[in-house]
């Protein structure tokens, strides 16, 4: 049976409730307490609801190649560069459903996380999903990967959305970043070479951070960081084991 470690941000249900929560299906103005973030979360909760529609309406390879960035990776079960593994690639006859349950953001919304589950003809499980925010405003995925569960993922009655601490330096207008990337070239997100045991980032402003490393087996660790109650602390960690086991 494969192994799946969950850590959530601040564990607990007090610490799920600090942010409002989003529901299903619905776009509203950012959450957060901070009066510093101008991140929208709403903006990934739309992307990934719009991407799991897609897949049932266009097909889900068809769907996963729309929404990549030019450089995201997946597993199959290796790490592999999404856009070339998709290319040509059939659609399956059943395309796998999933839905968004929690996001994390930067304070500069840059980059989000989204974790959830999916349902397949024969199988469930969990995914999570790094959303990258392009030069247009828009949010593409560079990272999608999951595990299969024994039993299904329990969904929550709203989405939740958090946003991580904001720095002194991003204290701007609500929408500034989104206007600097469509305006200036210098912030494209330069691609990252391709390392099959290895891949991280973070966020424009550094408030979120992940990496994940894969040994020869195919076991995996993701973990992801953020700036909370003005420390650096963990928001995600994920342990996939091999391929069997």
């Amino acid at each position: 049976m494969k192994r799946l470690v969950l850590l959530l941000a601040l564990a607990g249900t007090a610490a799920l409730a600090e942010d409002r929560p989003q529901p299903p299906g619905r776009a509203g103005p950012p959450p957060g307490r901070s009066g510093n973030s101008y991140a929208d979360p709403s903006a990934v909760i739309a992307a990934e609801l719009a991407f799991a529609r897609a897949a049932q309406e266009k097909g889900q390879w068809t769907a996963f190649a729309a929404t990549a960035a030019n450089d995201a990776v997946m597993f199959e079960p290796q790490m592999v560069q999404a856009q070339a593994w998709l290319k040509g690639r059939p659609n399956p006859p059943v395309a796998v459903k999933w839905q968004p349950h929690q996001v994390w953001s930067s304070c500069d919304g840059s980059l989000m996380v989204s974790h959830g589950a999916w349902q397949g003809p024969s199988r469930t499980g969990y995914f999570t999903t790094l959303w990258q925010r392009q030069r247009n405003g828009t949010y593409k995925w560079i990272y999608d990967g999951g595990d299969t569960l024994a039993e299904p993922l329990a969904a929550p009655e709203m989405i939740s959305a958090q946003v991580a601490d904001c720095p002194a330096r991003a204290r701007r207008p609500a929408g500034a970043e989104a206007k600097e990337g469509r305006a200036n070239p210098r912030r494209a997100n330069p691609p990252i070479p391709f390392d099959p045991t290895h891949r991280s980032g973070q966020s424009d402003d550094g408030t979120l951070r992940w990496t994940v490393t894969i040994d020869p087996s195919g076991a995996r660790n993701l973990t992801v960081e953020w700036k909370k109650d003005g420390a650096d602390k963990p928001a995600l960690i994920e342990q996939v084991s091999a391929v069997g086991q």
